[in-house]
């Protein structure tokens, strides 16, 4: 499976942006889907998932309320809506793809796909 995210771009604080992670190869919905975020200096972390057939999610709790995770099986898509957005969510972000749902949720480890990064600024 190979990723193309795309959607980053600058955004003042408390705007919104949606990223698209588009996916190549014939069983994307047999993947668990995840995103993640690396801001500068920091380490890699886990933002939100979700199951193949889309009706599991989960997310960090700093973004519980503000992002939405959700796929289009159909179109190889999973996208992250992202409102209400603050200066911490300065990141570039990855999409990911996991075989299950539970290893989605094991973090970076669980992963056997990544996409390449998309950057996410967000000025206060």
């Amino acid at each position: 499976v190979q990723l193309q995210a795309s959607g980053g771009g600058l955004v003042q604080a408390g705007g919104s942006l949606r990223l698209s992670c588009v996916a190549s190869g014939r069983t994307f919905n047999r993947y668990a889907m995840g995103w993640f975020r690396q801001a500068p200096g920091k380490e890699r972390e886990f933002v939100a998932a979700i199951s193949w057939g889309g009706d599991s999610t989960r997310y960090k709790d700093s973004v519980k309320g503000r992002f939405t995770i959700f796929r289009d099986n159909a179109k190889n898509t999973v996208s992250l809506q992202m409102n209400s957005l603050k200066s911490e969510d300065t990141a570039i972000y990855y999409c990911a793809a996991a075989t299950t749902f539970p290893r989605a949720l094991r973090g970076e480890k669980g992963y056997d796909y990544w996409g390449q990064g998309t950057l996410v600024t967000v000025s206060s």
